[in-house]
């Protein structure tokens, strides 16, 4: 692999991961702690190291902090070095056996969804039910009290009740005896 840089000397063709101290899987916040640091500890103006190896300490360090903070250029470097940030699936090794011989782990659940709630969900499913009541208890009271909706009985249930009404009458107390 040819480096871009052939005049460098052997120290300073390491990797920019190596550089900051940083494994190549290094979060941008990661990257940007680990070049103060680093930056602070090496400035020409602030470090004892005599100024030739600090000032190039210190272009190697910006150097490696230019391009892994850059997203496209840290991706560029990443395929260009090999590094991957991204997981590789593979293949189960068992893949070129009939299904029948194969040996699955047994799990409690038989697919992802198939699992018991959360109490958060148990919560939510409890909120929305009471929603459900509750906005269902509001449009029967709306109807009521505007007279939209009004309950019909049956034939049959009207006969009953006016036979249970005079005896309610008889029962009622007068209004002149108070």
């Amino acid at each position: 692999m040819a480096d871009a840089h052939p005049e460098r000397p052997a120290q300073l063709q390491t990797s920019y991961y190596t550089v900051l101290g940083l494994y190549p899987s290094a979060s941008s916040q990661q990257i940007r702690r680990a070049y103060r640091e680093l930056s602070k500890l090496y400035h020409p103006d602030t470090t004892s190291l005599p100024p030739p190896i600090a000032t190039a300490k210190f272009h190697q360090i910006n150097e490696a902090y230019a391009t892994l903070s850059s997203p496209d250029r840290r991706m560029a470097y990443d395929l260009k070095h090999g590094y991957s940030r991204l997981s590789v699936i593979q293949a189960p090794p068992d893949l070129d056996r009939p299904a029948s011989e194969r040996r699955y782990r047994s799990t409690a659940y038989l697919e992802p969804f198939d699992r018991p709630l959360s109490p958060g969900e148990l919560f939510a499913l409890f909120i929305l039910g009471v929603t459900f009541a509750a906005c269902l208890l509001l449009v029967v009271t709306i109807g009521l009290t505007r007279g939209e909706i009004t309950f019909y009985l049956p034939a049959s249930h009207e006969a009953a009740l006016q036979q249970v009404a005079p005896a309610a009458d008889s029962i009622a107390p007068d209004s002149d005896s108070f």
